[in-house]
């Protein structure tokens, strides 16, 4: 907290006069408010100078870490040239043709064209248009429904917030819009499957079991994160997915795999759900993709998908002002040019095999510490009052929040959900960075929960 500085003071000062925040809490921001100015690496750098380790790489997407001067440049080159153009039907670009040729090249073999937004919410939006009207379009448009899975996060647009399944989004903005429905997730710490049955096979189970609840007649699609992020770094079991996929194709269900996160190369391979050897129908994706440098994302679909929308006797009538904006495909460009150069798959296998190691020699036998996960550069440290029972603090403990605290004041900034604290760097960290990490987040949990 730099409220103390003079610069700082005013800039906040001025901040509560006149913003409205994501996730807006003004008690939070007067008390813990950080000015961030510049960023270099793997470190944000406040108001007043003050360095802070960004342990969530922003939100999960700056991975080739602050400063990255081939963004910049892919950015301001094609600044230069041609700013902005409609996307619309009638109206392309280079870059949004070779963005679109290379995704091609990288995704799942049977997704081959692409949507471009703005982020991952508009992602989800366009995927819950394309089952729509991919399903109208197959003489069967009572298809309309959409599973998704409790912890999962799709975005907070209104049908977005409806599918994300962390319920602390709802209450000021309810009623959800109709026709979304939850399941339980997969959740390996805490799932209970019934005796004789496998943990995956039976979370996935939960699927079949909602689908055949709501009449498989009227359900569009599952939207699902290979490994849920903001929920928790929940990492599937090895059965779960290939369950999933078995039960889609069986009721005639799309799966979508929301790629927001996982997406080039954070879960150590280049899409997550190569992890299990499944492919979905729909793929949608951002962050990654221009490193948070520009704000971009999008959704691939599988080729008999395309084929249908190609068909149509109508326009396809979905869009957005800045679909195939030509500077956030350059930058995207470029972006995969270091994805693919650097080999981030490898490197987060590693230095996400090395942290979760790391994290655990610290932490694992620690008598508040419920379970330490991961996959890739994907992380999360679960707390709980009892590790013997799981039980969780009781909320108004603000254990989380106070790990938090005490991690930010020892130069450390990253995002909770509730009592589990989510660590996923970027991927240019070095080994020593990650020891540096490690450490203060082990001193910021002894001075909350002791040794």
């Amino acid at each position: 907290m730099t409220a103390g500085t003079p610069l700082s003071s005013s800039l906040l000062n001025s901040d509560l006069d006149h913003l409205i925040h994501p996730l807006h809490h003004r008690g939070t921001h007067e008390q813990h408010g950080h000015i961030w100015t510049r960023g270099e690496g793997i470190y944000l750098f406040e108001a007043d100078g003050t360095r802070y380790i960004d342990a969530l790489s922003g939100l999960w997407n700056v991975v080739a870490g602050h400063g990255c001067q081939e963004l910049v440049t892919a950015a301001a080159e094609q600044m230069s040239r041609l700013a902005y153009c409609s996307g619309y039907a009638g109206s392309s670009n280079p870059p949004m043709i070779e963005l679109a040729e290379r995704l091609a090249g990288v995704t799942y073999p049977q997704i081959n064209r692409f949507f471009f937004t703005s982020g991952g919410g508009e992602a989800s939006d366009t995927s819950f248009k394309v089952a729509r009207s991919y399903w109208k379009l197959q003489g069967r448009p009572e298809k309309t429904k959409v599973i998704s899975r409790q912890w999962g996060y799709h975005g907070v647009t209104m049908a977005a917030m409806s599918a994300t399944g962390i319920s602390s989004y709802w209450p000021l903005f309810e009623p959800r819009v109709p026709g979304f429905v939850h399941i339980p997730s997969p959740y390996p710490y805490r799932y209970e499957a019934p005796e004789g049955v496998s943990q995956g096979v039976a979370a996935a189970n939960e699927l079949e079991a909602a689908i055949l609840r709501e009449g498989p007649e009227t359900v569009a699609m599952l939207l699902a994160e290979p490994i849920q992020g903001a929920g928790g770094v929940i990492v599937p079991q090895e059965d779960y997915f290939a369950r999933v996929r078995e039960i889609c194709d069986q009721y005639d269900v799309l799966l979508v795999s929301d790629e927001v996160i996982t997406g080039f190369g954070r879960s150590g391979k280049m899409f997550g759900l190569e992890h299990w050897g499944i492919e979905p129908d729909v793929i949608q994706f951002a962050k990654a993709i221009t490193s948070g440098y520009f704000p971009l994302g999008g959704v691939g679909v599988s080729d008999r998908i395309a084929e249908a929308i190609d068909a149509s006797p109508t326009p396809w009538m979905h869009a957005f002002t800045y679909s195939g904006h030509p500077v956030g495909c350059a930058v995207a460009l470029k972006m995969l040019d270091i994805v693919e150069r650097e080999d981030y798959p490898a490197q987060c296998a590693e230095k996400g095999a090395f942290l979760l190691e790391q994290l655990r020699e610290a932490l694992g036998d620690h008598p508040h510490v419920g379970e330490v996960r991961g996959l890739g550069l994907m992380t999360a440290v679960e707390f709980v009052q009892d590790r013997a029972t799981k039980a969780e603090f009781p909320p108004e403990e603000k254990v989380g929040a106070r790990v938090h605290l005490a991690a930010q004041q020892r130069g450390m900034f990253s995002r909770l959900r509730g009592d589990v604290f989510c660590i996923a760097p970027p991927v240019v960290i070095n080994r020593e960075q990650i020891e540096e990490l490690v450490q203060i987040f082990t001193d910021a949990v002894h001075e909350v929960l002791g040794r």
